[in-house]
């Protein structure tokens, strides 16, 4: 798997990284530790106080955690 997009994320984070797929009015609560996970991982950026996906978080979720790969086969 390629490095730049191959995050071994825990089903908590994985959770968090699709919340942030809504709009921000119809998220509900987000967990600050995961959010901060995230972002130290660079998923996630802060804007403005308000959680957003980087490219490389947006591209994770197209390509998928590849723990939760495993857990499907």
């Amino acid at each position: 798997m390629n490095a730049e997009t191959d995050h071994d994320l825990t089903q908590d984070q994985w959770e968090t990284l699709k919340a942030l797929r809504l709009p921000v009015r119809e998220r509900r609560r987000l967990s600050g530790l995961m959010v901060d996970q995230l972002v130290a991982a660079g998923l996630v950026a802060m804007i403005e106080g308000t959680p957003a996906l980087t490219q490389a978080g947006r591209k994770v979720l197209i390509r998928g955690s590849s723990r939760l790969l495993d857990v499907a086969a």
